[in-house]
């Protein structure tokens, strides 16, 4: 604080305040990033704690322990993994999910793929309309489906087969896929595919040796979407595998809970379990899923 006299009397001048800067732009001031941490906290927590909670009653040795967590921390066995491994039909479930989800991959990338770059490089006749015939499959729930297609794999003989399940879940897959792939393929230029025909390619050739190769972040989003697809479903599956040696993993885990018995404990460690392939999938194609979906999003 400086003090000027003047003629009159003495005034007390403040010392100004330095201007504040003004923000860049893309710049955030305090307030707004801590808000914004803030709420990014709280959504990593929404999305962790079920799968943690699922983990820790996982480790309860008792099938009531989930109602008592607090007991489970002091007693944490692995337990029910060595039951569920050992004594349950796990490992046919899993070898059964294995093919079925490897098959719906392989099947529904294949299919989807074909379909996308032929509607993206070709114009046939009712090309655009069969784009919006994928998207109409899409708006029937599977509670309607499901008698007409049990229907028609029963007359082809195709119940309780995984060949069966396999083209119920390309069904289901392949439209959303085909959108998705047709969209990446319209970002690569058409140059690529008239120097193939110049080199004396045939339009497979072509497609299969140039644009496939620069097409990887759009067919891995594919395939981890048409694997999580079979991995996970329960109703096709519940339906359609009348066998016990068939059970995909989804139904296996409903052999747990019974009218007068529920055993969350060994529901529990199967479901952790289950998560393990998935994951690896995922982080096989984790690289390519941005650029995938960001590219096949832009156009279409």
């Amino acid at each position: 604080m400086s003090t000027l006299t003047t003629a009159d009397r003495p005034v007390a001048v403040g010392a100004a305040k330095p201007a504040r800067r003004p923000l860049r732009r893309g710049e955030r001031g305090k307030l707004a990033s801590v808000g914004l941490h803030s709420l990014l906290t709280v959504c990593a927590f929404v999305a962790a704690f079920p799968v943690a909670w699922i983990l820790y009653i996982s480790l309860g040795a008792g099938k009531d322990d989930y109602l008592h967590p607090g007991r489970i921390f002091s007693r944490m066995t692995l337990s029910n993994y060595s039951f569920v491994v050992n004594h349950t039909g796990f490992g046919t479930w899993m070898l059964n999910s294995l093919i079925v989800g490897l098959g719906t991959m392989a099947v529904g990338v294949l299919i989807s793929a074909s379909a996308g770059y032929a509607v993206s490089r070709m114009r046939f006749p009712g090309h655009r309309p069969l784009m919006y015939t994928f998207l109409l499959t899409q708006m029937f729930p599977v509670s309607v489906l499901m008698v007409p297609l049990y229907k028609i794999m029963a007359n082809l003989g195709l119940l309780d087969t995984y060949q069966g399940l396999i083209l119920i879940y390309c069904s289901t897959a392949v439209p959303y896929c085909a959108w998705l792939l047709k969209g990446y393929f319209d970002t690569i230029p058409v140059d690529i595919d008239e120097a193939g025909r110049i080199d004396g390619l045939s339009p497979f050739g072509t497609f299969w040796r140039l644009i496939v190769p620069l097409a990887k972040p759009g067919l891995s989003v594919a395939a981890f979407y048409t694997f999580l697809t079979a991995w996970g479903e329960v109703a096709f599956a519940s339906h359609f595998m009348l066998s016990a040696d068939k059970y995909t993993l989804a139904v296996g885990l409903q052999t747990y809970i019974s009218q007068y018995n529920s055993q969350w404990n060994y529901m529990a460690a199967s479901a952790v379990l289950i998560a393990i392939p998935a994951g690896v999938v995922f982080y096989l194609v984790q690289k390519h899923l941005v650029a995938g979906l960001t590219a096949g999003g832009t156009k279409g």
